[in-house]
């Protein structure tokens, strides 16, 4: 990632925190099975490098890659399996900054972060994001 995107921030006391990116920018993190390709569990693993990727995705994945956004998937494949997981991106012509292994099994996960989260649940089909309210869980302000 180049470092132009990301902006310098300073507590009160003038001690440097982790720099964040410029506005309009975003910070998307992908899975890959089920998301940019059928589900194939790591226990399959022949199957990785011979699935095909979801059209829409591929196309919205590198639409938001050339608009400037950062790209990295994020994966329950092991590090075993990064070669096949490399390659196939690559096959595929997948555009992206990052790839990250061992994203915790199962689901249902909650994400607690010093920095904005937004989740967009996969259901299908990749399009262009639009803006929606929903319900969603937050830390009390103060105790009741």
């Amino acid at each position: 990632m180049e470092n132009k995107v990301l902006k310098e921030l300073y507590n009160e006391k003038g001690e440097r925190l982790s720099p964040v990116l410029d506005a309009g920018v975003k910070n998307f993190l992908i899975d890959i099975d089920g998301t940019i390709c059928d589900d194939i569990p790591n226990e399959e693993p022949e199957r990785m490098l011979t699935c095909l990727p979801y059209p829409d995705a591929l196309k919205i994945v590198n639409k938001w890659y050339d608009e400037g956004h950062i790209i990295t998937f994020f994966t329950s494949r092991t590090e075993s399996h990064r070669e096949v997981t490399e390659a196939w991106l690559k096959k595929h012509e997948f555009r992206y900054h990052g790839l990250l292994f061992n994203k915790p099994r199962g689901g249902n996960y909650h994400w607690i972060d010093n920095h904005i989260v937004k989740a967009t649940r996969f259901r299908g089909k990749f399009t262009d994001l639009i803006v929606e309210t929903r319900e969603v869980e937050v830390f009390q302000d103060k105790e009741e």
